[in-house]
């Protein structure tokens, strides 16, 4: 999925979900679209398909209820920030690892 933007119902079709069940996923504030200022369409972008594609597979595959869908996108969230700063961390242990064998002689 290259595109940048895409309108309710091109991810309707697209996901094979009904446009309702996008806007109770809104409601419930698990996705969240982005307005176009000229206009009313709703449209999502791609990490928003992202977690309608995991959305899809809790719910349909693993019969996960919203509320749990909810809690399992914040977790991963929370365990991608995690790793953010894990990777951060270990970069500049690294980088003073380098700079201190450097200085010396």
């Amino acid at each position: 999925m290259t595109k940048e933007l895409w309108t309710i119902t091109e991810v309707s079709e697209v996901f094979e979900v009904e446009e309702r069940f996008l806007i109770e996923l809104e409601d419930e504030e698990i996705i969240c679209s982005v307005c176009n200022g000229d206009t009313s369409t709703k449209l999502y972008t791609s990490s928003e398909l992202e977690k309608l594609r995991l959305v899809k597979i809790l719910t349909e595959d693993m019969d996960v209820n919203l509320a749990g869908v909810e809690v399992i996108l914040r977790m991963r969230q929370s365990m991608i920030e995690m790793r953010r700063q894990f990777d951060s961390i270990l970069e500049n242990l690294a980088q003073e690892l380098q700079d201190a064998f450097r200085e010396k002689p």
